[in-house]
């Protein structure tokens, strides 16, 4: 669900930026109030492009630390586990890294 969400978010990211720099380009041959139509509607869709960036960045940051803090009450709880997981990733990347 949340990757569904961020690449949702992506996607209207890049139509927003798609389209402000085509009103920009638009905007560079038009001249007089028509060319400052063009521009404002362009900061107007750089704003939102920001406003969408800043949420996908509040969400990813409040889904970190609820990741952290479930991982911190695992390892609180099972710590025998938790460090014969970590003892088992180590061996891998060991031998991964070893390997010629």
């Amino acid at each position: 669900m949340f990757k569904s969400n961020i690449r949702a978010i992506n996607k209207d990211i890049k139509i927003l930026l798609r389209d402000a720099q085509d009103l920009f380009s638009e905007a560079a041959s038009l001249s007089g109030e028509k060319a400052e139509e063009a521009r404002a509607r362009g900061v107007e869709l750089m704003e939102e492009a920001l406003k969408s960036a800043q949420n996908v960045q509040d969400t990813a940051l409040a889904s970190g630390k609820e990741m952290a803090t479930s991982a911190n009450v695992y390892v609180k709880e099972n710590p025998w586990s938790s460090i014969g997981v970590a003892a088992s990733v180590g061996l891998l990347v060991g031998l991964l890294v070893c390997r010629k």
